[in-house]
């Protein structure tokens, strides 16, 4: 073969390889990076599958399968974080018998990196949840739960900040009001702070002391609430503040399919996903970082 033909031969064949290789993130090059969030919220104790006779969940979920599913996915994708955002306890037979040692020991086999506290957390006391801490080997965040007269204090911490392939990630959290969702008795003098003052602090440091790439709230607020629109929620914490990139919801059991857009306080596109409950989905959301500072993403829900 002629050495000219040899050379045009083969730029077809790279060009025909790079089009095929052309994914939801379009034109990615080698200087991208691109960072897998996994996560779940309102797991609720869900240790089994639901059973072959379920009416709406039959043979779904089961704590099996989402470590198979995660697993898989860690071995296509280099940088994966794992997140919950929150009601780990509670809803089946083997919280009331373990406490909860069970629901954090299968996390942390899953290689949990962090996740925030909702009002179920708080189900056993907040001293039952503090006994459950040293099986975790994951961390706990939660910036507007004010735990300084409590034995969780300087325990859960405000935020977390994660490095995953050079890209700075960092993960704060935020719970719903306790009061009138949990006896006092339970969460003790944990005084509640409000949200969206909460969240403005956090982004500062995040992203503007700390550097931060990717800012990220674990939010146990809510998805939204129709017949109460200033209920502080995900969609009105998204609204009412900056410079948050992704906000990973819970407690209102919202099944979305793919994340939802909404515009911040800047007129910045935030990402909001929740995954449900039960462990019947686990939610993805890819990012991939350009060397030019673009941001881009796509997510989606995944069934177990």
């Amino acid at each position: 073969m002629k050495r000219r033909d040899f050379i045009q031969k083969t730029a077809a064949s790279s060009a025909l390889l790079g089009l095929a290789n052309i994914g939801l993130s379009s034109f990615t090059t080698l200087d991208t990076k691109k960072i897998t969030i996994l996560h779940t919220n309102d797991v609720h104790s869900h240790i089994d599958p639901f059973p072959a006779d379920h009416p709406r969940n039959p043979n779904m979920g089961g704590a099996a399968r989402r470590a198979a599913l995660i697993e898989s996915i860690k071995q296509e994708e280099e940088h994966v974080v794992l997140l919950d955002a929150g009601d780990i306890f509670q809803g089946t037979p083997y919280f009331n018998y373990y406490g909860g040692e069970l629901e954090i020991k299968l996390m942390g086999m899953m290689h949990y990196d962090v996740a925030t506290m909702g009002n179920h957390d708080f189900d056993n006391g907040i001293d039952g949840f503090y006994a459950q801490l040293p099986h975790a080997k994951f961390d706990f965040v939660s910036a507007n739960y004010d735990f300084k007269n409590t034995v969780l204090n300087e325990i859960v911490n405000p935020y977390k900040i994660i490095n995953k392939g050079g890209i700075k990630i960092g993960i704060f959290g935020l719970g719903i009001e306790l009061e009138g969702l949990v006896d006092k008795k339970l969460y003790k003098e944990t005084v509640y702070n409000n949200p969206i003052e909460v969240a403005q602090d956090m982004t500062r440091i995040l992203k503007h002391d700390k550097k931060c790439d990717l800012v990220i709230c674990l939010s146990h607020l809510g998805f939204s609430y129709k017949n109460e629109p200033n209920k502080i929620s995900d969609l009105v914490l998204a609204k009412k503040t900056k410079d948050i990139d992704l906000i990973i919801g819970g407690h209102t059991h919202t099944f979305l399919d793919k994340p939802v857009i909404e515009k911040n306080a800047e007129g910045k596109e935030v990402l909001i996903n929740q995954v449900g409950c039960y462990g019947l989905n686990l939610g993805r959301i890819d990012f991939y970082f350009s060397n030019d500072a673009t941001l881009t993403s796509n997510g989606k829900s995944i069934v177990v």
